[in-house]
C-alpha cells in the first residue's frame, strides 16, 4: 500500500472555504488537519498552539497576534484554537478591523463553548474534517484494511495498526481527556469508553452502561457529552416521521472510525463471515454517510426503527433509506425493514448495500454491491 502522500485529495478546499468567509475547521486528532494546512495554506501566517513557544507568547500577550499582523496580512491560521480560547477576542477585532479571514482548526469544541466562541457569531462557518473517505482514496481503498486499521490517515497506512491504534487511543486519554481536564477520573473514563465501544451500532441505554461502566448514569451522560465533544462519538438520532408504525426515538452510538471502534472493543482481526464483519462494516457505512453528509452541507443522517422490530440502517438528508447487509446472497427476508418503511411513502429511494457482485432492482429496492453504492454515493447520486 503507498504511503499517505499529497496526491491524496481531501474533500475540503480550503483556500476555497477560506477566501469566502473565515472557518473553524473540527475534526478528531490525526484527520489531517495540520497536514492540510501545511500542504494547502504554505503562504498563509500559521499559528500552531501546540508549538509551547507560540503557545507561551501569545497566552501571556493575545494582543501579540494583532501586533505581528500588518495590515497586508489577510489569512491566517491558528492550529489546535481550544488550547487557547481567549484569543477569540483578538480574532474578533480583527475580522471586525481589518477584515482577517481566519482558519480556526481544533480537535474539540468543549473548550471554545465554554471559552466564547460565541463571540464570533457568524462571523466564521463551521467545517469538519473526517478520516480518509473512500472518495478520497478511490483506488486506495481496501474495504479490510479500512475497517481494521481505520480511516485516520496514519493509521490507514500503518504496517503495525494495533500498536498505532494503542498509541491513538492512549493520546486521546493523555491529551485531550486528561491535559484538557475534561474529567478528573482517567481510569473511570477509560471503562466508559470500553463499554461505549461495546455499544456501538447500538440504540443508547444509559442505565446499562452506567452497570457495566461501574459508574454513575449521571456521569455517563457527562462523558457521552465528552465524546461528542471530542468528535470521537456521534449520535445518531431516530427518524420519527413514519405514521403507520410507532418509532422509536432513542438515538443510537456510533464511533467515528471503525479501527479505532474495533480497538478498543478488544477485537482481533475482522475477516469476511465473522460477526465482527457485519458490524464493522456497518460503523464503515455510517462513517462514509456521515463525512458526505457533513462535506456537503446535508447534516441529516438518521435511522428508523418501528416499536414493532422494522429497522433501517440510514436514512440520508429525509431522501434515501439505506440498509446495510454483509451477505453476498440478499434474500427476501433481509429486505423486510426496507419495505415496511416503502409503505409510509415518505421517501425517494430505498437502497440496500450488501457484498453481491452486480446491482439489481426488486420490487422498487436497489441492491447494490459496496463499492457500486460508494462510487455512487460520492458522485452526488443519492441527495
Amino acid at each position: 500500500m503507498p504511503p499517505y502522500s499529497t496526491d491524496i485529495k481531501r474533500w475540503i478546499d480550503l483556500n476555497e472555504a477560506l477566501d469566502r468567509k473565515s472557518c473553524f475547521l473540527f475534526g478528531p486528532r490525526q484527520t489531517g488537519k495540520s497536514w492540510l494546512i501545511r500542504h494547502a495554506l504554505r503562504a498563509d501566517r500559521v499559528y500552531n498552539l501546540l508549538d509551547s513557544e507560540t503557545f507561551l507568547r501569545l497566552n501571556r500577550s493575545p494582543q501579540r497576534i494583532r501586533e505581528e499582523c500588518g495590515p497586508g496580512v489577510k489569512r491566517i491560521v491558528v492550529d489546535e484554537i481550544q488550547k487557547l480560547p481567549s484569543l477569540l477576542d483578538e480574532i474578533h477585532l480583527l475580522i471586525e478591523e481589518r477584515g482577517v479571514h481566519f482558519l480556526l482548526t481544533g480537535s474539540s469544541a468543549r473548550k471554545l463553548r465554554r471559552g466564547g466562541v460565541n463571540l464570533l457569531g457568524g462571523r466564521a462557518r463551521t467545517r469538519h474534517l473526517h478520516p480518509l473517505t473512500f472518495g478520497e482514496l478511490k483506488d486506495r481503498f481496501d474495504l479490510l484494511r479500512a475497517l481494521n486499521n481505520g480511516l485516520l490517515p496514519s493509521l490507514y497506512f500503518s504496517d503495525s495498526p494495533d500498536e498505532d491504534l494503542e498509541a491513538y487511543v492512549g493520546t486521546y486519554l493523555k491529551e485531550e481527556i486528561a491535559a484538557e481536564g475534561l474529567t478528573r477520573n482517567i481510569p473511570a473514563f477509560s471503562r466508559f469508553l470500553e463499554v461505549a465501544a461495546l455499544c456501538n451500532g447500538r440504540i443508547l441505554n444509559f442505565s446499562n452502561i452506567a452497570n457495566d461502566a461501574q459508574t454513575a448514569r449521571s456521569t455517563v451522560h457527562e462523558y457521552f457529552q465528552v465524546l461528542k465533544d471530542t468528535l470521537i462519538g456521534y449520535e445518531l438520532p431516530a427518524w420519527r416521521k413514519s405514521k403507520k408504525r410507532k418509532p422509536l426515538s432513542t438515538s443510537k452510538l456510533y464511533f467515528f472510525d471503525p479501527g479505532v471502534a474495533r480497538f478498543l472493543q478488544n477485537r482481533g482481526p475482522v475477516r469476511p463471515g465473522s460477526p465482527e464483519f457485519g458490524d464493522a462494516l456497518e460503523t464503515f457505512l455510517f462513517h462514509e454517510l456521515k463525512s458526505f453528509a457533513d462535506y456537503h452541507g446535508i447534516g441529516d443522517l438518521s435511522y428508523w426503527r418501528s416499536t414493532s422490530g422494522f429497522e433501517v440502517d440510514f436514512i440520508l438528508a429525509g431522501k434515501t433509506a439505506v440498509e446495510v447487509k454483509a451477505k453476498k446472497n440478499i434474500s427476501a427476508r433481509d429486505l423486510a425493514g426496507l419495505k415496511a418503511l416503502q409503505e409510509e411513502k415518505q421517501l425517494q429511494r430505498y437502497l440496500l448495500v450488501c457484498m453481491e457482485s452486480t446491482p439489481r432492482t426488486t420490487a422498487g429496492i436497489e441492491i447494490l454491491p459496496l463499492e457500486n453504492f460508494l462510487g455512487r454515493l460520492w458522485a452526488g447520486e443519492f441527495h
